[in-house]
């Protein structure tokens, strides 16, 4: 299947790309979340005409984030869980934690964008994580985790 991509898409292209991808791929996340449409002449002759205006909304966007991301850079987040004497926690801080934390704090994160390159932290201490606010916008954090007294 052809598409013509509405924004920039990781590992596939940016804005106005004209790329083949699975049809499942296409027809399950990029057309119903509004990143893609099908690379047919109408469609093509849409983008055409709407690209200046696509173009300004993504920048807005970018911009945006990139706002977001100085806020958040260098930001230390504090997380308290049950941890044994040996410094290993019973259980796990997991993305999910970190974002209910930094959205307490007054950030706007949503989970899937938290990175933890070594799987949920289970051990106490500071944690180096990722926030991807945007393709072009990657944040890193400080997590420390301390044990629950």
């Amino acid at each position: 299947m052809q598409v013509i991509l509405l924004e920039k898409v990781g590992n596939l292209g940016g804005l106005g790309d004209v790329v083949k991808v699975k049809d499942g791929f296409g027809r399950n996340f990029l057309i119903p979340q509004g990143k893609a449409k099908r690379a047919t002449e109408a469609n093509k002759a849409e983008f055409a005409a709407r690209r200046a205006e696509l173009e300004k909304q993504q920048a807005a966007i970018l911009a945006a984030a990139q706002a977001r991301g100085e806020k958040l850079a260098g930001y230390v987040l504090t997380v308290t869980q049950k941890a044994g004497v040996d410094g290993r926690l019973f259980g796990s801080v997991t993305n999910g934690d970190i974002a209910e934390g930094l959205v307490a704090a007054g950030h706007e994160v949503v989970k899937a964008s938290i990175r933890l390159p070594n799987g949920p932290l289970k051990t106490i201490g500071d944690h180096a994580v990722s926030v991807a606010l945007h393709h072009d916008v990657v944040v890193d954090i400080t997590v420390s985790v301390v044990a629950e007294a």
